[in-house]
């Protein structure tokens, strides 16, 4: 066996690989660094700002002999955050006994009267009683939907089949998709398709909204392999799984 470290065909000794300049691996370091410290300044400083924003609306609250302002010469972090989960432990032990249930029975038909009111109110009580009583109140899978044009597509994820009177008017085969937007997922629109023009992706959820959040700069790794696991039909098929109509 010839020895790959050797002179080559030409009966030449190959050149030493170049060595990086004292810049190239100053900066190949930083770069190195910045890649460990981003998640963690970010995570740090987003802390932070939930724990003041907290602070500084729940401590105006309390009385001076409950700050702890009022005994040392520094605020301390995060009491307005301890004091909030107090508070909400107590309101929940409240709302289990006789007289808790019919206080907040009380404040829900008083705000329920409220002509302005009543509409953002009912509006959140449902969010919150969907996420929180209902296990299966989350997204499905991810899906590519075809939008805002033909041959555009934008990732989406699939909340719920179509139900009620939406169901009555499209037909049980639509899918409600919620379609985020980037890099805030927390805004989009909810739109009806038809669950044949649907592509199913295999990422999580997780990964879809990775995706999202880095306006597609991180992708999850994929084999090719596992679209044979796809439970919808990709839109050129659809025509041969669906019902052909008499």
């Amino acid at each position: 066996m010839a020895n790959q470290s050797g002179p080559d065909d030409n009966g030449l000794t190959p050149p030493p690989p170049k060595r990086p300049s004292v810049w190239a691996w100053l900066r190949g370091r930083f770069l190195a660094g910045m890649v460990i410290a981003a998640p963690i300044a970010i995570t740090f400083f987003v802390l932070q700002f939930l724990i003041n924003l907290i602070d500084n609306r729940v401590k105006p609250l309390l009385p001076p002999i409950l700050q702890p302002e009022t005994y040392t010469n520094y605020a301390i972090p995060g009491f307005g955050v301890l004091v909030m989960v107090v508070a909400l432990t107590a309101l929940g032990a409240v709302a289990t006994n006789l007289i808790g249930r019919s206080v907040i029975r009380g404040a829900d038909r008083l705000l329920s009267s409220v002509p302005v009111v009543r509409n953002v109110y009912a509006a959140f009580k449902q969010l919150v009683e969907v996420l929180t009583n209902n296990q299966q109140a989350s997204y499905d899978r991810v899906v590519m939907v075809e939008y805002p044009k033909k041959g555009s597509w934008c990732i989406g994820f699939v909340s719920s089949n179509a139900k009620g009177e939406i169901s009555h008017h499209l037909g049980a085969h639509f899918v409600g998709v919620f379609v985020p937007t980037t890099p805030n997922p927390t805004s989009g629109f909810l739109i009806y398709v038809d669950e044949s023009e649907c592509i199913e992706m295999d990422m999580s959820i997780e990964d879809g909204a990775k995706m999202i959040l880095s306006a597609g700069l991180v992708v999850p790794d994929f084999e090719h392999g596992d679209t044979a696991q796809r439970s919808l039909p990709l839109p050129d098929e659809g025509a041969e799984k669906l019902p052909k109509k008499a």
